[in-house]
C-alpha cells in the first residue's frame, strides 16, 4: 500500500499545499468574495493539472460561479469511470477565532480554517490520492472524471443545470463524494443514506395595516398568534408531525440497519452534553437517537418575523407574519409530495379572519444506497486496509443535494466516503481537518482505486 511517508511529497509539503488553498477565501454566499471565488476555480483548476489529470477546465454560465472539470481516461472501456465531486466555496469566517479564519495554522494535530473540513481538505485529499498514482504508475487503474463546484453553499443552481443537460462529460458507473465524516476519531465510516429537504415560508396574512392594541384588541385578527396556532397545530408538543399523511410513505431502517447502529460507539448522555449542549433530548416518542436524526422526517422552524421587535414598547397588532421552516425527508418520500402535503396542511389549520400560504423556496430528494454493489463494497474495504478497523454504515440527518442529481439524472450511485469528524466545527468558528484523516483519506483513496481497477 502506498503511504504518505513513501509519497514524492512530505506530509509537511501536504500541508503547505492544502494551506495555500485555504487561504483564498472563496466565500460564495458574499458578493466582495467573488473575484477570490474565481480565484479558487482557478487554483482548483492548476492542482488538476497538477495531478496530471487532462482536458483541466472551467465550465461558465453567466451570473453564476465556476464548475471546475477534469479528466484522466486512460484505463481503457473496460474499467470503471469514477466522478470525483466536492466543493471549493466555504462559509463565511463569522465569529470568534482563535487564528485568522483565511490564515490556516496547525495545532493539537488538527489544521484549523474556513473550508479545512467543508469541503476543501477533503478535496485536496482527492486530488492528491490521483496524483500519488500517477507519479508512480504513470497512469490510473480507472478512469476518473473531476467535477468540483462554487456554489455548494448557495443552493448549488449551476451545477444543478449542468447534471440535469446530460453534457457527456458526466458519463460514469459511480460517483465519490468526500463530503461526509467518519461516525468517531480512527472508525472507516460510509454514509448510504441521506434526508431531503424541502426549505420556504408561511405567510400569514390578516390584513393591510398594523393596528393599535388598545383600539382594536379583542376584535381584530392577529397574523402572528394566527402563525403560532398554524405552526402548533402541524406539529405537536410531543415531536409528532401531525400533516395528513406526510409519514405514511417512510421506509424503514432494516432489523440489520438497526442492529448495526447499536454497536456504534454512542454515549447518549455524551451527545446531549457535549453537541445538543441543552437539558434534555425531544422529538418523535418511540424512536432512537438514531432513527429520529437518520431515519425519521422532520419540520422545523427556524425564524418568525413579524409585528414590533425594536427597543421599547410598542403596541401594535401585526397584519403580517413570516414563518421560515423545513421538512427533512427520508426514503420513501418525495420532494413533490411533501410540498404539496404541507401547503395543504397550512390551508386546513389556517384560522378564520387570516389567509395563509407555504411558499417554497428549494428542495433536495432524500437518498439511500445499497451496500451490496462493488462500488461501496471496494469502498469499504479500502478504509478498513488503511485505518485497522471494520468499516461501519450510518446514515447522515443532512442533505447532500447533488447525491440525488447524480441519482435522477445519471442513474449513478454515490460513495460517500469522508473523511471529517464530528467536532470538526462545520459552519461555525474554529473549523479544523484532522491531519492524520488527511493524510489516511489520501491513502485510502489511493487503494480504493487499486481495489477497483483489479
Amino acid at each position: 500500500m502506498l503511504t504518505c511517508e513513501a509519497m514524492a511529497e512530505t506530509q509537511e509539503q501536504l500541508i503547505e499545499g492544502l494551506k495555500a488553498f485555504l487561504r483564498i477565501p472563496s466565500v460564495s454566499t458574499a458578493p466582495k468574495h467573488t473575484a477570490d471565488v474565481r480565484r479558487c476555480a482557478e487554483h482548483v483548476r492548476e492542482m488538476l493539472v497538477a495531478a496530471g489529470l487532462q482536458n483541466a477546465q472551467l465550465i461558465e454560465a453567466e451570473g453564476q460561479h465556476p464548475l471546475v472539470y477534469a479528466e484522466w481516461l486512460g484505463a481503457g472501456e473496460g474499467k470503471p469511470t469514477l466522478l470525483f465531486y466536492g466543493h471549493y466555496d466555504v462559509q463565511p469566517a463569522d465569529g470568534e477565532w482563535v487564528t485568522p479564519a483565511f490564515e490556516p495554522s496547525v495545532r493539537d494535530g488538527n489544521i484549523y480554517a474556513r473550508g479545512a473540513a467543508d469541503d476543501k481538505g477533503q478535496v485536496f485529499l482527492q486530488i492528491k490520492a490521483v496524483e500519488r498514482l500517477m507519479e508512480r504508475d504513470g497512469k490510473l487503474p480507472v478512469n476518473v472524471r473531476f467535477l468540483i463546484e462554487g456554489e455548494e453553499e448557495v443552493g448549488g443552481e449551476h451545477i444543478e443545470a449542468f447534471v440535469a443537460s446530460g453534457d457527456a462529460r458526466l458519463k460514469a458507473d459511480a460517483a465519490v463524494v468526500c463530503d461526509t465524516e467518519m461516525f468517531a476519531p480512527g472508525l472507516p465510516t460510509l454514509c448510504v443514506g441521506l434526508r431531503g429537504i424541502v426549505y420556504g415560508e408561511i405567510l400569514v396574512k390578516s390584513g393591510d395595516t398594523d393596528l393599535h392594541s388598545g383600539m382594536y384588541g379583542g376584535a381584530a385578527p392577529n397574523a402572528i398568534m394566527a402563525a403560532c396556532e398554524i405552526v402548533t397545530a402541524l406539529k405537536d408538543r410531543d415531536g409528532r408531525i401531525l400533516i395528513p399523511g406526510f409519514a405514511d410513505s417512510v421506509i424503514p431502517p432494516s432489523a440489520a440497519e438497526r442492529a448495526a447502529w447499536d454497536r456504534l460507539p454512542f454515549n447518549e448522555a455524551e451527545y446531549l452534553e457535549k453537541e445538543v449542549k441543552s437539558t434534555a433530548l425531544t422529538g418523535e416518542p418511540g424512536y432512537d437517537v438514531f432513527e429520529r436524526t437518520w431515519a425519521r422526517p422532520t419540520l422545523e422552524v427556524h425564524g418568525i418575523r413579524g409585528g414590533f421587535t425594536g427597543e421599547g414598547a410598542k403596541t401594535v397588532i401585526p397584519c403580517e407574519a413570516l414563518v421560515k421552516v423545513s421538512m427533512r425527508l427520508v426514503a420513501g418520500q418525495t420532494v413533490e409530495v411533501a410540498t404539496r402535503q404541507l401547503a395543504e396542511a397550512v390551508k386546513a389549520v389556517c384560522p378564520k379572519a387570516v389567509q395563509a400560504e407555504f411558499r417554497p423556496f428549494h428542495g433536495a430528494e432524500p437518498s439511500l444506497v445499497r451496500t451490496d454493489n462493488v462500488f461501496i463494497e471496494k469502498s469499504a474495504q479500502a478504509m478498513q486496509e488503511v485505518f485497522g478497523k471494520e468499516t461501519v454504515y450510518i446514515r447522515s440527518g443532512g442533505s447532500i443535494p447533488i447525491v440525488g442529481l447524480f441519482e435522477r439524472h445519471l442513474g449513478i450511485p454515490s460513495v460517500m466516503m469522508g473523511f471529517g469528524l464530528p467536532d470538526d466545527n462545520l459552519h461555525a468558528p474554529n473549523e479544523k481537518f484532522h491531519l492524520a484523516n488527511l493524510f489516511g483519506g489520501i491513502d485510502a483513496m489511493v487503494r480504493y482505486l487499486e481495489l477497483l481497477g483489479s
